[in-house]
């Protein structure tokens, strides 16, 4: 606590100077952060710790931004609960399904190349209707789709939007948010897929599947209509020194009565310190200096996909029917618990904290994965098969719902913490690469590996689990409660 009250002094004192130096004659910039008004017109200013009070402003803004995940998650869910109905009328094999399954995240790879220089580009609003542009596009190609190709060529363009979103959503809700609800804001992101996951699974059981593509239609539109109500994110605008601009949102987000000179000149300052040598580019980035945040941000994303976790979410209908397991039921249940263990999730993120909300993930995952590798191991030694299609059940369960709870979302809010705004750009979009693309392989292969061996497959997805956790003891910091600017301090500390 001490150390963390040094940091914030110590970050103030140079935020100060700095901007005493660069205007001296700047009222907007004295020490105390209040103007030269009449008393009548000075505001509120900002606590000590720099907490202010939550707004409708920023609720309304995560609300909208967390629209796009929810469109993120009915794309997720669609592969499972139309897979009978394609594979039918379309006549498709289990190889050319599989392609059509992991398309989406071979779409997010390829979205998520560029999700960083877009959302740098084009800002963090404009991006998300960016996205939309490729999701709604998407979905109407496999909407009306005759063959393998048309469905391919939509689910591909999906995946691009959201790979997207994957990037710039939690990103956006990290740089508006309050320090002491981020962790619970940029969790929503996570809250909203699960809404949208469980939406298909309940949907998908009796909708047939071209009207399952006009459901996934509505949030898109939806979500285009409201972006044009929400500010800008202040801190890209500070990155761009259009400082006017970025108090104005800054304001607008916080409230008119609050002073907001304060935080403005620190988010300000930090960038100054920060871009000293100009934008980082992907070739700069392997410095020392970045090392101890790129190790976290991949590391996470790497294991976070070698768990199994999109596989298990993709094909959940095929894990029930494998285990004998009717998939109605199974993926209705699931849908049923997701939504409310992710929101509970989303209230103890900021209390218990990032570390150790991944680590329970990772435990439960790993003994659901162990759960469905002796599960389908019985069934094909023939032992005890009435306890097959209930071992399955509990497993198929437990790795989402735990996934849900913890590794899902979680790596997504500290890749938004970790990174300063000069590599946040090159470092992001490395990340976001790395999930979708181990997200790509796991999701192709998944059904051959389930054909092939299925015990032994949540049996490397049991041990991946293990190793998370021990990565996770020694690795990730706790940024619970740190503004984004005393997380740079912690880890620039932790490297020196």
């Amino acid at each position: 606590m001490e150390r963390q009250k040094s940091m914030e002094k110590g970050l103030l004192r140079k935020s100060l100077s700095i901007r005493e130096r660069k205007f001296p004659n700047e009222d907007a910039f004295l020490e105390s952060g209040l103007s030269r008004k009449s008393p009548r017109e000075v505001k509120k200013p900002q606590n000590d710790d720099g907490e202010c009070r939550v707004t409708a402003s920023v609720f309304l803004s995560t609300f909208v931004a967390v629209s796009g995940s929810f469109c993120t998650g009915c794309g997720v869910g669609f592969s499972s609960g139309a897979q009978a109905g394609i594979t039918k009328d379309l006549s498709l094999s289990v190889a050319e399904y599989s392609m059509f399954g992991s398309i989406l995240t071979l779409g997010g790879l390829i979205g998520a190349v560029f999700s960083g220089k877009v959302a740098d580009v084009l800002g963090r609003k404009r991006t998300m209707l960016f996205c939309e542009f490729f999701c709604i596009t998407g979905w109407l190609c496999v909407a009306l789709a005759q063959n393998a190709m048309w469905l391919d060529c939509g689910r591909l363009l999906l995946g691009i939007g959201v790979g997207i979103f994957s990037y710039v959503i939690p990103v956006y809700i990290a740089e508006i948010a309050p320090k002491h609800v981020r962790g619970s804001f940029v969790f929503a992101n996570q809250l909203m897929q699960n809404c949208g996951i469980s939406l298909f699974f309940i949907i998908g059981n009796f909708l047939p599947w071209r009207l399952l593509t006009v459901v996934g239609l509505v949030p898109c539109v939806f979500h285009v209509f409201c972006l044009f109500f929400i500010p800008e994110s202040p801190r890209w605008l500070a990155k761009l020194g259009r400082d006017k601009e970025c108090r104005s949102s800054l304001q607008r987000l916080r409230g008119s009565d609050v002073d907001i000179s304060r935080e403005a000149n620190t988010i300000r300052d930090t960038i100054d310190m920060t871009e000293n040598g100009g934008e980082t580019k992907m070739s700069e980035l392997f410095q020392r200096r970045y090392a101890y945040p790129l190790i976290i941000g991949v590391g996470l994303m790497f294991l976070q996909q070698l768990c199994g976790s999109s596989g298990v979410t993709y094909y959940a209908s095929s894990l029930f029917n494998k285990g004998g397991f009717p998939s109605a039921i199974g993926t209705s249940v699931i849908a049923t618990i997701m939504v409310p263990k992710a929101m509970l999730a989303t209230v103890l993120v900021d209390k218990m904290g990032r570390r150790t909300l991944l680590m329970a993930s990772c435990s439960a995952m790993g003994l659901s994965a162990l759960l469905l590798s002796v599960s389908y191991g019985f069934q094909s030694f023939g032992i005890l098969p009435e306890l097959t299609p209930i071992f399955t059940c509990i497993g198929v369960l437990g790795h989402i719902v735990s996934f849900a709870m913890g590794m899902g979302g979680l790596p997504w809010i500290i890749m938004a913490e970790i990174f300063p705004m000069n590599v946040k750009v090159s470092a992001g979009t490395l990340v976001t690469v790395t999930n979708w693309l181990f997200g790509w392989i796991i999701t192709y292969t998944f059904n051959f590996m389930l054909e092939w061996n299925a015990s032994g497959m949540f049996l490397i997805f049991s041990m991946v689990s293990a190793s998370s956790i021990v990565f996770i003891y020694f690795l990730v910091p706790e940024t619970k409660g740190r503004s984004l600017e005393e997380i740079q301090a912690l880890l620039n500390n932790s490297v020196q």
